[in-house]
């Protein structure tokens, strides 16, 4: 246990030394200072507008970049939906995939275009190397864009920046100046790691007992980076990291478990620089890293505990081993399943539904406050809605308008945040209550019977509504009314709260700075940090906690009558 503490402790350390550097990089990039381009920068810069065009001349306010943002995604949506519907006919499928289930396309394009990739299928037996490529991983970087653009917008916003806002050039400087840079750095470690990087079809092979295996293969590097890197998760393999082709040992894990959190680690360095508050953002930081590490300790500790199954066994003393990868040791698979649920990554190393009741309490956690570093840019957002409704209620305690950066936070700002907060357990909860009242939709899917499969069933829905796309497995989930039902709750998982948040945003940024005075809540103290950890956890644990005890705490609760 000692082991994984160490291992868990150096690859957030190495995370955070990393997450620096790219912050200033990020914010040089979506935020650049004419006078400070270089010429490289400048004829990058000018390409972008040459191909916006007129578009990228305008100024928008919440509202319109809210509407470009939405345009542009359904035109993603639209796209990939005909690169799956006809991948047969396309080209670069050399292992003859044949046509995908309707349901199963919408849950997919639903799935990647919201930044979630959650897979009802396997990539490998499924999608061609086009949708892979052209479907798949395109979204991958341009739906982890879309969040980095609104991080970016709503920081101008909330700073007084009167720097001009554009979607659409904000997605491009997303895309191609941080992202993909990062993403070929990474690739090209993976690939000297051992990846796969080819367009040749399957391999064929002959073992010693004269068998015939057939072995999946294609250009697993560079899509393994981006489903990392842009919080993504959707991996080219149905086993996702925990196959040898994806996550061939211990170096590689490292890698991609470092590129879970960078990107929005960054952000709130990023934010501090456009605002102007860097302590602020500093403290922003060591909330989302208490919770982080509160989740690392109580996972690692739970999981150093035998699986029930193997109780009154010889092997019983060990940690718990089931459905781990030994090659990437026993440590690593609590530290990927909380990094993974924290920044609503969703991809995995080892299979959740055989962690032990109360370590599958912990991704869960992740998933329900989903604001421990998050997805892109939508990790610090989802925050911010904590915040707005933490200053308005330390406002009221004290009897005076709530302030949050020289703004007052008033009844406007309530109105938008409590339902971009409470669609999230609305999602959840609703849910779970219609799946468990149809028999045909939930019960008889799921694996285990009794609270397990319960979770199983929370499990699912949580990962979609946190657009976080990890599952608990043991769940029949390829049916329609999974299907459409994870694809619906996706939709509204990322969408409405994104566009209640840019309002909040847009909307202090239109009324007048207030001085500062002896009785303003400052934002650079431990006492804010305290305010926003508390107002996190208490408003989760009201929302989240009778649910909770129905699904991995009841279950934890029957081992110990064994």
């Amino acid at each position: 246990m000692i082991y994984s503490f160490l291992l868990a402790i150096a690859v957030l350390g190495l995370s955070i030394l990393i997450s620096l550097p790219l912050g200033k990089w990020m914010f040089k990039m979506m935020c650049p200072a004419p006078d400070l381009m270089g010429p490289a920068h400048r004829k990058v810069e000018g390409f972008f507008h040459k191909v916006i065009g007129r578009a990228a001349e305008a100024d928008q306010n919440w509202k319109q970049y809210t509407v470009s943002l939405l345009i542009f995604n359904t035109i993603m949506f639209v796209v990939v939906t005909g690169v799956l519907a006809f991948q047969q006919f396309l080209p670069l499928n050399p292992d003859g995939q044949k046509a995908i289930e309707g349901s199963l396309i919408f849950n997919t394009v639903t799935s990647f275009v919201t930044n979630t990739n959650l897979q009802h299928y396997s990539g490998e037996s499924t999608l061609s190397y086009f949708s892979q490529l052209f479907g798949i991983m395109w979204l991958q970087f341009v739906s982890a864009a879309t969040g980095l653009a609104a991080v970016t917008a709503a920081s101008r916003w909330l700073g007084g920046s009167r720097e001009r806002n554009n979607f659409y050039l904000d997605m491009c400087r997303a895309t191609f100046l941080v992202i993909l840079p990062v993403a070929a750095i990474g690739a090209t470690l993976l690939v000297l790691c051992g990846l796969p990087m080819t367009f040749d079809g399957a391999a064929v092979v002959h073992t010693l007992e004269g068998a015939v295996q057939t072995i999946a293969r294609g250009p697993v590097a560079v899509e393994v980076i981006i489903k990392q890197l842009g919080t993504n998760g959707g991996g080219f393999f149905g086993p996702n990291s925990t196959h040898p082709l994806e996550n061939v040992g211990f170096y590689s894990n490292i890698i991609e478990c470092i590129s879970l959190v960078i990107i929005p680690i960054g952000c709130v360095w990023m934010f501090g620089m456009i605002t102007k508050h860097r302590k602020h953002a500093l403290v922003i930081f060591a909330v989302m890293t208490v919770l982080c590490l509160v989740k690392l300790g109580c996972a690692i500790t739970f999981e150093s505990e035998p699986a029930v199954a193997l109780h009154d066994l010889p092997v019983a003393e060990a940690s718990n081993l089931e459905g781990k990868e030994l090659r990437l040791g026993a440590g690593a698979s609590p530290l990927w399943a909380v990094f993974t649920t924290c920044t609503s990554n969703g991809s995995v190393n080892s299979m959740h539904c055989s962690l032990n009741p109360l370590t599958g309490l912990i991704p869960l956690v992740g998933m329900w406050f989903n604001i421990t570093f998050g997805g892109i840019g939508v990790g610090f957002l989802g925050l911010f809605t904590y915040i707005i409704v933490g200053v308005f209620i330390c406002g009221m305690m004290v009897g005076r308008t709530p302030e949050y950066l020289g703004k007052k936070v008033e009844t406007r700002e309530m109105k938008y945040a409590l339902p971009a907060l409470l669609m999230h357990p609305l999602c959840i909860l609703g849910g779970m209550a219609i799946f468990c009242l149809i028999p045909a939709w939930g019960r008889d899917t799921v694996l285990n019977p009794g609270f397990h499969g319960f979770t199983e069933m929370l499990y699912e829905f949580t990962s979609s509504s946190a657009n976080n796309g990890s599952g608990f497995e043991g769940l029949g989930d390829n049916t329609v009314p999974w299907n459409i039902a994870c694809g619906l709750v996706m939709l509204i998982g990322r969408f409405i709260p994104i566009i209640f948040q840019l309002a909040i945003c847009g909307s202090l940024f239109a009324k007048k700075e207030v001085p500062e005075t002896v009785g303003t809540l400052k934002t650079d103290t431990a006492l804010f940090g305290v305010v926003i950890g508390g107002t996190v956890v208490f408003i989760g644990a009201l929302l989240f906690l009778p649910v909770a005890v129905l699904g991995p705490i009841a279950e934890y609760l029957t081992t110990l009558v064994h």
